[in-house]
């Protein structure tokens, strides 16, 4: 389990001011294959970075994990690193003290020796500080990379060169950085840190092969999705719809607003379709008797011979989801009339 180091209001307001000083005087100073925590960039960005460096025939992808990142961070090296930026004794002595806060659990801190707090304005910066020097490594060998916070990946023309890449990379960072890299990838890929981009996913997203390189929604983002709506949809039983969509409709805007950059529509048409097929079915559970469904049937304008026959069918809740007086009844224009929100806009 992560822990977050959360600062006290005040240190907070300290952190905030003194990050917003420091990004402005070191962000133009830093890598152009960063995207992380810096103003005017995005994971976005990233991500099309990324499929560019495929679509120029970089068909190998070194991915690093750096191992537990933020809590392993080398506090005697990224102060030395600040003072090389920094001359102020008095700021100096600040950022160590938080770094040095601790972290508060079950009403008692422990210090902390190494890492930096993640939940402060602060972190997000000094993190990338102590990357730069990847990057700048990266860039000095002439590699296509890649890097958002700790996601780093680096792109290349053949297994052979990710190979090795990999290993004097590794070692870079052990030896010069004092971090480690986590080799032990995910065993239903390809179980190794040097693959395929399609077969990898960053930052949610994937990539599809062939001629022309396309952004796709990682299958793990998508199954993501899909456990969350069913969380939601899941307790509609015993709640109003209304509610229901208090807390579906922010969710399925805030993944439509980032995942949406995919260029694979169908599949953003194919999930809101699915969407509402989960409200069909959990108000068919809520409605509960054939004399309740019939009756919520009449009311939402089907024809009353076809809500009858639905009504009083023995199927399950899923299977009458697909059917006509559902879709006639809890049409897509009723739902959206809540409110609820295609993933698509097209669809």
């Amino acid at each position: 389990m992560r822990k977050l180091g959360i600062p006290t209001v005040l240190d907070r307001l300290i952190q905030q001011a003194v990050m917003q000083v420091l990004q402005r005087r070191w962000d133009r100073t830093f890598s152009e294959h960063s995207y992380g925590f810096r103003p005017g960039r995005s994971a976005h960005q990233a991500v099309a970075q990324a499929q560019q460096y495929i679509a120029e025939g970089r068909g190998w992808c070194v991915d690093l994990d750096l191992e537990k990142f933020f809590d392993r961070v080398n506090h005697d090296k990224l102060m030395g690193q600040i003072a090389k930026r920094v001359e102020d004794k008095r700021l100096l002595k600040l950022i160590r003290a938080f770094l040095n806060a601790g972290v508060m659990e079950n009403g008692l801190v422990s210090p902390s020796v190494e890492g930096t707090p993640q939940g402060g304005p602060l972190s997000p910066l000094l993190s990338n500080l102590v990357l730069d020097e990847l990057d700048r490594e990266l860039e000095r060998r002439g590699h296509r990379f890649v890097r958002y916070a700790d996601d780093c990946n680096i792109y290349v023309r053949s297994e052979r060169a990710g190979h090795r890449v990999m290993e004097s990379i590794t070692q870079f960072i052990t030896q010069k950085l004092k971090l480690k890299v986590n080799e032990a990838k995910d065993p239903k890929s390809t179980g190794t840190p040097v693959a395929r981009p399609q077969e990898r996913k960053f930052l949610g997203f994937s990539f599809t092969a062939g001629q022309e390189v396309k952004r796709i929604i990682a299958p793990k983002a998508v199954d993501r999705f899909k456990r969350r709506i069913r969380e939601i949809t899941g307790r509609a039983k015993g709640v109003s719809l209304e509610t229901t969509m208090e807390e579906l409709v922010p969710y399925m805007r805030g993944w439509r607003s980032y995942f949406g950059f995919c260029e694979t529509p169908e599949v953003l048409i194919g999930l809101t379709r699915w969407v509402r097929l989960r409200l069909r079915a959990a108000l068919w559970r809520q409605w509960k008797t054939p004399r309740r469904r019939r009756a919520a049937l009449l009311e939402l304008g089907v024809r009353e011979r076809l809500a009858s026959n639905t009504a009083g069918s023995g199927r399950g809740p899923w299977y009458l989801a697909k059917a006509k007086a559902l879709s006639v009844g809890l049409s897509n224009a009723y739902f959206k009339s809540l409110g609820l929100p295609s993933l698509f806009e097209e669809c």
